[in-house]
């Protein structure tokens, strides 16, 4: 079947790999997101899918908007019989979603309807969820509202950040989303319509959400910095300057809310109800470092305060 693929981050990859090894499907371009500045260099670069397909030969397609009407009429030219997309960041509108017989096929990171939007994973590690997975479906003009193929589950480890279970979800998605094509061009499946029973959202999470709230319950806490690790981030600020915060662990002693005790084996900060201890931090300017490396060169006052 001849497809167009449409994805951006790195979680999109691992399908693009799949489908490009496929032998039921030919690859005849790439949509992906404008190349951007990036790194400390500040370099123009090409999105992890664009710069995949640039290896195979593959002509990428990088429109500004999808309402391009240049856009359109390369869509229609390169006749495609399915568009499957991961994570390729930008609403379609109705005359791209009409092009392909087979339309345009969604690999979405939760079990649908579950979390629509943009941040499933991290949503799902916040809320304290045990199972979580991936769904395809056929995309709509809503938001992740169109009827679904098929459904894989995984279950979040007590220890997950948003960027393990992502890893594995894309690579265990893109088996779920390669047979999804197959089946859709076998005409073996039926779209079914979701539900409108359990339906939940996951908007993208912004720097500032990502702050540590120290009054909130450990169990929260880390839940919380799990979900926005690697990317924003947790943070939070001693002295009007940002720390980075890596994932904790909880221990039984408790401590006042953002409170920072310093010990030979450890630096801890208190919670709504037990401590933390903190494993790796970043200061402001600086990189990642050990907690207790990062307290020992701070020479933190007794009474020291995180906010």
């Amino acid at each position: 079947m001849r497809v167009i693929f449409a994805g951006t981050p790195e979680p999109a990859v691992p399908s693009l790999e799949r489908l490009i090894a496929s032998p039921r499907h030919e690859v005849v371009a790439v949509v992906t997101r404008p190349d951007a500045v990036a790194g400390r260099g500040r370099r123009v670069t090409r999105s992890p899918v664009g710069a995949l397909a640039d290896q195979h030969g593959i002509e990428v397609l990088t429109p500004r908007s999808a309402r391009e009407p240049e856009f359109l009429g390369r869509l229609v030219a390169l006749a495609p019989e399915c568009c499957p997309v991961v994570a390729y960041g930008a609403l379609l509108p109705k005359t791209v979603l009409e092009v392909p017989r087979h339309g345009w096929v969604n690999l979405h990171f939760s079990l649908l309807p579950a979390w629509r939007g943009a941040a499933p994973v991290q949503a799902a590690i916040n809320a304290g969820d045990e199972i979580t997975g991936a769904s395809t479906f056929l995309i709509e003009e809503g938001l992740d509202t169109g009827p679904v193929l098929g459904t894989m589950t995984e279950r979040i480890k007590p220890t997950d950040t948003a960027g393990e279970l992502l890893a594995r979800l894309s690579i265990s998605g893109a088996v779920l989303l390669e047979s999804s094509l197959d089946a859709l061009e076998a005409g073996a499946v039926q779209p079914v319509p979701q539900s409108s029973a359990g339906v939940s959202y996951a908007p993208k999470v912004t720097v500032e959400a990502a702050r540590v709230n120290w009054h909130h319950p450990a169990l929260a806490v880390d839940r919380h910095i799990r979900s926005v690790t690697p990317a924003p981030g947790a943070w939070t600020t001693l002295d009007g300057l940002r720390l980075k915060v890596g994932p904790v662990v909880a221990v039984e002693e408790t401590a006042q809310p953002g409170a920072v005790e310093v010990r030979k084996d450890g630096v801890y900060v208190g919670t709504a109800t037990k401590a933390v201890r903190l494993q790796q931090v970043q200061p402001q300017g600086k990189k990642a470092m050990a907690a207790l490396d990062w307290a020992r060169g701070a020479r933190l006052e007794p009474g020291t305060v995180l906010q």
